[in-house]
């Protein structure tokens, strides 16, 4: 249990206050503290989170998918759909630094990556196009017919 200073009108102190949320994050920085005095840098599982980064969104006729691939060449990047998924590959590196370097922060991470994101319905595979423009990938994937919504006439009697 942690205090946290509330202040109400006309009174001021610190009342015993328990946050799960403030406590995971207190304990995320002691991790991140005895990490650090190990080697001066956090290992890639200890990352904020999935990468590349990407949005998807969609309307009546297509899934759209963008993500942020920064310093990776079209050439390198490996896109493929299947029924209602569609998976992002590729390599990322750097030009090496000499090798008597030492770091004081290392957060640009390298290496291969593979992601996989499963769509809320099918798309129709041989319509799929990308493009690649200053570090963002942006993909179109048109529903398949099955998956599009209809519009369905209501008759009278």
């Amino acid at each position: 249990m942690s205090l946290v200073r509330r202040t109400w009108p006309g009174e001021s102190g610190y009342y015993p206050y328990f946050s799960p949320f403030a406590e995971l994050d207190r304990v995320r920085r002691e991790m991140d503290r005895l990490l650090d005095s190990f080697g001066g840098t956090t290992p890639s599982w200890a990352g904020a989170g999935l990468w590349p980064a990407v949005n998807v969104s969609h309307d009546a006729e297509s899934y759209y998918v963008r993500a942020e691939i920064p310093g990776i060449k079209p050439s390198d990047l490996e896109v493929t759909t299947t029924r209602n998924s569609l998976s992002l590959a590729g390599k990322r590196s750097f030009p090496r630094e000499e090798e008597k370097a030492s770091f004081h922060r290392r957060e640009r991470e390298e290496g291969s990556f593979r992601r996989t994101i499963t769509l809320p319905g099918e798309v129709d595979g041989a319509k799929v196009e990308a493009r690649y423009a200053d570090g963002v990938l942006e993909i179109t994937l048109p529903k398949a017919e099955a998956a599009r919504p209809r519009q369905i006439t209501v008759k009278t009697s």
